[in-house]
C-alpha cells in the first residue's frame, strides 16, 4: 500500500548505478527528493517518464528539488538506458526491491512479475511525503504532477 501525504519517509541509503552514494537525510532541510519508482528500463511508459524528469530536471534542480529513479534493473541496464536516453539523475538498482517495499510501490502483479509499481513520490525538506502519483500507464500524471506541487513547496 503506498505511502500518504504527511507521513514520514522511510530513510534510504543506497547506491546508484553511477556509484554516487544518496542518503535521504542528507537531502533534509536542503532538498526537496522525487523518488520515482518504475517497472523496467527501456520499456515505452518509463522511457516517456525517464525522459519528462529528464527534461524537466535542470528547472527542478533549480527549485530545489533532486530526482532519483527507481526499479529492480540492474545498474548496467540502468547505465546504458542513462547514456542511451541521456538521464542526468541518479538511477537505483533495487534489485531485491527492498526500497520498492519501504515506500508501498508493489502489489500481486508486481510481485509476481519481479517489478515496482509506477508511483512517485514528492519528499519535502522535512522528510515528510508532500505527494503521491500513480497511474501506471500515464507518465505525464506524474511529471506535470510533481511540477506543480515542486512550485507550490517553492512559494511556501
Amino acid at each position: 500500500m503506498p505511502l500518504r501525504v504527511g507521513q514520514k519517509a522511510p530513510s534510504f541509503d543506497v547506491v546508484s548505478s553511477s556509484g554516487r552514494r544518496l542518503k535521504l537525510e542528507e537531502f533534509g532541510g536542503q532538498k526537496n527528493v522525487v523518488l520515482y519508482f518504475y517497472p523496467r528500463d527501456f520499456t515505452s511508459v518509463c522511457t516517456k517518464e525517464a525522459c519528462g524528469f529528464r527534461d524537466m530536471y535542470e528547472d527542478l534542480a533549480q527549485q530545489g528539488t533532486e530526482v532519483i529513479g527507481v526499479s529492480a534493473d540492474s545498474n548496467e541496464l540502468h547505465r546504458k538506458f542513462a547514456e542511451k536516453y541521456k538521464v542526468s539523475f541518479e538511477l537505483i538498482a533495487d534489485e531485491k526491491r527492498e526500497l520498492a517495499k519501504a515506500y508501498g510501490a508493489t502489489g500481486l502483479l508486481h510481485d509476481l512479475f519481479g517489478v515496482a509499481a509506477r508511483i512517485t513520490y514528492v519528499i519535502d525538506k522535512k522528510g515528510e511525503i508532500a505527494g503521491v502519483f500513480e497511474g501506471e500507464l500515464s507518465a505525464s500524471k506524474h511529471t506535470s504532477g510533481v511540477r506543480e506541487l515542486v512550485q507550490r513547496l517553492r512559494e511556501r
